[in-house]
């Protein structure tokens, strides 16, 4: 028992992608060395085998892991290859995070070499700090210096990510000017002309929010130094239902609770609906300021799965889609839970005149409201 225990406390809920998708890259690394693909300089994989590993290659047994705007990801990868960062902005939930870290485990071999942007981050998170306790016995050495994720990208040609970077205060978001323009980091506790060069293949990603747009503008000079491409949500709703199948598989295996095609186009519509402003047939609709995306829906879908599960009968039903649904409203400004009610009240009750499936899912709204 203790054994056991002891495994599965060692099982991570989820591995970086140079975990994940270890044999991937090893089949794609062996398929560069046989094809004696240019690999850029400091770079694990050539550009093409990047590119594969992002949309996938069937014939190498490498699974498709972004979905949307592949001539997006060529972008990327031509972003990287020069002097300028790269810059992923667009609306929550639209696998921003996804790419970057799926781009840095092909280029870099890891991924992990990463700052999470907030209020709290410092100079000391995006260049390097000390040990205070081997400062003081020591003096500034070596062994002393604790180098931040960005330091250490420098240092052996990777690829460090930053993500939310709106969320820092720009003078935070500044230190990355020279850092970028320079490709060096300064030391002056170790002397006038002490500084890490970087080494071939080191570059940054970063990520920002749409929405956090005015929180703390990027200021021109750190733009410049910069790339932007947009993720967008994604627009085709039979697509869309497909990858919260395929998360579904992912997340939950494939004796998961079963989904009926009817179902999954309720969860798909109503976000649908509320994401775009409008129904399929060209009504109005108010969008809320909560996050509508296929992540978000994604959620849904694993909640109301879990709830068929553990607490019905291993069917995943309208009613429970519209349970986890709810919560989503809630999550938001009081505004926004009065919009999604007037949604239902409206939009879901028409549908449910007609549809048992949307019926089962305004009964359950309308009384959770209630």
């Amino acid at each position: 028992m203790s054994e056991t225990r002891t495994e599965q406390s060692t099982v991570e809920l989820r591995p970086p992608a140079e975990v994940r998708f270890a044999a991937e890259l090893d089949a794609l690394a062996r398929a560069d060395a046989a094809s004696g693909a240019p690999i850029p300089p400091g770079w694990k994989l050539s550009a093409r085998a990047v590119r594969a590993f992002v949309l996938g290659e069937p014939g190498l047994g490498i699974t498709r892991k972004f979905y949307g705007d592949d001539p997006l990801v060529d972008r990327a990868i031509v972003s990287l290859l020069g002097r300028q960062g790269l810059m992923l902005v667009g609306e929550p939930g639209t696998a921003k995070s996804m790419l970057s870290e799926l781009l840095a485990a092909a280029i870099a071999g890891t991924s992990n070499l990463t700052i999470q942007g907030s209020a709290g981050t410092t100079e000391d998170h995006v260049r390097y700090s000390w040990n205070y306790a081997l400062l003081i016995a020591e003096g500034p050495t070596q062994r002393a210096l604790v180098p931040s994720p960005v330091y250490q990208a420098m240092a052996r040609g990777a690829i460090a990510r930053f993500e939310e970077i709106t969320r820092c205060p720009a003078e935070i978001q500044d230190t990355l000017v020279s850092i970028l323009s320079e490709k060096q980091i300064m030391i002056p506790e170790f002397g006038d002309e002490a500084r890490l060069a970087a080494r071939p293949g080191f570059n940054v990603i970063a990520t920002a929010n749409l929405r956090d747009r005015g929180v703390h503008e990027m200021s021109s000079a750190l733009k410049r130094r910069f790339n932007f491409e947009t993720v967008r949500p994604i627009s085709d709703r039979a697509f869309e239902a497909e990858l919260i199948g395929r998360a579904l598989d992912a997340e939950l295996g494939p004796q998961r609770p079963v989904v009926a095609p009817a179902v999954m186009d309720v969860l798909v519509t109503a976000f649908t609906d509320l994401r775009t402003g409008r129904t399929d047939a060209g009504a109005p609709v108010k969008r809320p300021d909560a996050v509508m995306s296929t992540a978000e829906a994604v959620n849904v879908a694993i909640a109301a799965s879990m709830a068929a599960r553990y607490l019905g009968d291993g069917t995943v039903r309208s009613g429970d889609i519209a349970r986890q649904f709810v919560g989503v409203a809630q999550k938001g400004e009081a505004e926004d839970a009065r919009l999604v009610r007037h949604y239902i009240d409206n939009v879901v009750r028409q549908r449910a005149r007609g549809n048992p499936h949307w019926r089962e899912f305004f009964d359950a709204a309308e009384g959770l409201w209630s």
